[in-house]
């Protein structure tokens, strides 16, 4: 039977986590909320336990790190519509986190893998808010692929989305 997503936990998990983003968001210190969310990935990666009392650190931690494709808004629109909480295997698709991101991603997926995909769920709601729904086809009209117009291949902001699908360290053994 499938499992529903929690709407109210994660509208709660999303105002949390919107307050403490907006706490850092300062014109007056603009690195405040970058060097807050590397702060906190470091601190979660130690210590997925953590997430028990502030559960709302994860998506502030991965805010503006995962990275959703047009087809994966409408999916993720769709499941929130539903209430429907996704598979791992129908969630490990529909995402892109930062590699730097991975082992803190594979450390809470171990901890507490609902945490994670509810978390991201968030993510999603954070970056899609007052937007309309995703459009049905992605404008190509350049001709080129995104993997095409992807210049930046620093580490640090290689998102996996130049691939279809997924790559196999979502899958690491998590024993």
């Amino acid at each position: 039977m499938a499992k529903h997503l929690n709407i109210s936990r994660i509208n709660e998990l999303k105002n949390n986590a919107n307050d403490n983003i907006e706490s850092y968001n300062d014109p007056d210190t603009p690195n405040a909320l970058a060097k807050f969310t590397s702060q906190i990935r470091e601190i979660l990666l130690a210590d997925p336990g953590m997430l028990d009392s502030v559960p709302e650190y994860l998506p502030v931690a991965l805010y503006e790190r995962v990275k959703f494709s047009p087809e994966s808004k409408r999916q993720w629109a769709h499941w929130i519509s539903l209430n429907i909480h996704p598979s791992w295997d129908e969630f490990k698709t529909t995402i892109a986190f930062n590699n730097a991101d991975l082992p803190l991603a594979l450390a809470v997926r171990k901890y507490n893998e609902d945490l994670l995909i509810e978390s991201c769920a968030v993510v999603y709601l954070l970056e899609t808010q007052g937007d309309t729904a995703p459009k049905p086809e992605e404008d190509d009209s350049d001709g080129l692929h995104e993997h095409e117009r992807d210049e930046n291949d620093d580490d640090d902001t290689d998102y996996d989305s130049d691939e279809e699908g997924y790559y196999d360290q979502y899958d690491e053994d998590i024993e």
